[in-house]
């Protein structure tokens, strides 16, 4: 795939980016050179080789979902949590409809 400077005035024009004559000359060559390195990583085997999100394995560190009753550190005061509320509905804060 090769990009000419009509491609790269459309590229400019739809990102929004105001690009003057010679710039867009000058992003020619830089685009085209994009383009081949991307054709270059196409022609990389890579059968048999897992997809990954990362190089490095990674597992999410959770913690048990548990209520503190200990009202210092802010669990099971549900109650009195609600008594601010200008309206509570079924344990939880009531906020008025804004989607019709």
């Amino acid at each position: 795939m090769s990009v000419d400077t009509a491609t790269v005035a459309k590229i400019a024009s739809l990102a929004r980016i105001k690009l003057g004559a010679a710039e867009v000359e000058a992003m020619v060559p830089e685009l085209n050179g994009i383009l081949a390195w991307v054709e270059q990583l196409g022609e990389v085997d890579v059968t048999g080789v897992e997809p990954m999100t990362a190089v490095i394995p990674n597992t999410l560190r959770l913690r048990d979902d548990v209520i503190d009753a200990d009202p210092l550190t802010g669990g099971g005061i549900r109650d009195k949590v609600l008594a601010n509320a200008p309206a509570a509905e079924h344990g939880f804060y009531g906020v008025p409809k804004v989607i019709e």
